[in-house]
């Protein structure tokens, strides 16, 4: 019973980070179930599953509080999704771990940029077409192989090139609900089905939260968002240095 209210406080806080910020849920979510000595392809499995519901939630509270813009979601849904199979399937052969190092350094970089930028006057830029798909592909990939990464990869590249936060972030949200479909569809394909114990408890949990994370994101400003994702992105990568370096 310990590990359920466990599973559910993960899933609330985690849910709550990634609606507001658009990115952390499979990070942190992932980072319990690895803990518990879950291997990377079982607990990214998990993990997708239990975003199916937390993502349409929070998706659905973005939408509510017209924090979407379409063009974004046209562009890097389709591409997403294809990433996410790759990701998963790439996953279920080979170990994660392998690529987790230039995963970290980019972030790392992406997070530089978008502190750097929030110091400055703000500016945004109309969305362009060309670099969204690639984006959208990558940050599948990458969110199928570490558990999570849609968020990081696609929010932070789409901030940091000057985009509005609020939308961003409700758009990526939005579009993660349809990348995570295929993606735990990849995984019951390749896997079959994980033990399904914690799933509830971080349905639950995320589910409950998610209504105000899309209250939350609507009403801080783009450059307190701006910090608050760099600082994040930055938090994540340097933890994943100190793990891979043994001091953690």
């Amino acid at each position: 019973m310990t590990d359920w209210w466990l599973f559910f406080l993960v899933g609330a806080l985690a849910q709550l980070v990634d609606g507001a910020l658009g990115m952390a849920f499979g990070v942190i979510a992932t980072s319990v179930m690895l803990a518990f000595g879950t291997s990377p392809a079982q607990a990214s499995a998990i993990v997708h599953i239990a975003e199916i519901f937390t993502t349409a939630a929070s998706g659905a509270s973005h939408w509510w509080h017209r924090n979407i813009d379409w063009g974004i979601v046209g562009r890097i849904a389709p591409a997403g999704a294809a990433g996410g199979v790759l990701g998963a399937t790439v996953l279920s052969n080979v170990d994660g771990k392998v690529v987790a190092p230039f995963v970290t350094a980019y972030l790392a970089a992406i997070g530089l940029v978008i502190l750097v930028r929030a110091m400055r006057r703000f500016e945004t830029v109309e969305p362009s077409r060309r670099g969204m798909p690639a984006v959208g592909f990558i940050g599948g990939v990458f969110d199928a192989i570490g558990g999570g990464g849609w968020g990081p990869i696609v929010t932070s590249t789409l901030v940091g090139a000057g985009h509005v936060p609020r939308y961003v972030i409700g758009s990526v949200n939005l579009t993660e609900f349809l990348v995570t479909v295929v993606t735990s569809a990849t995984f019951i394909v390749t896997l079959g089905l994980a033990d399904l114990a914690p799933v509830v408890p971080l349905i639950l949990g995320g589910v409950l939260v998610a209504p105000f994370a899309g209250y939350l994101v609507r009403w801080i400003a783009p450059r307190v968002l701006m910090v608050l994702v760099g600082a994040l992105i930055l938090g994540l990568s340097a933890r994943a240095f100190l793990r891979a370096a043994g001091w953690l």
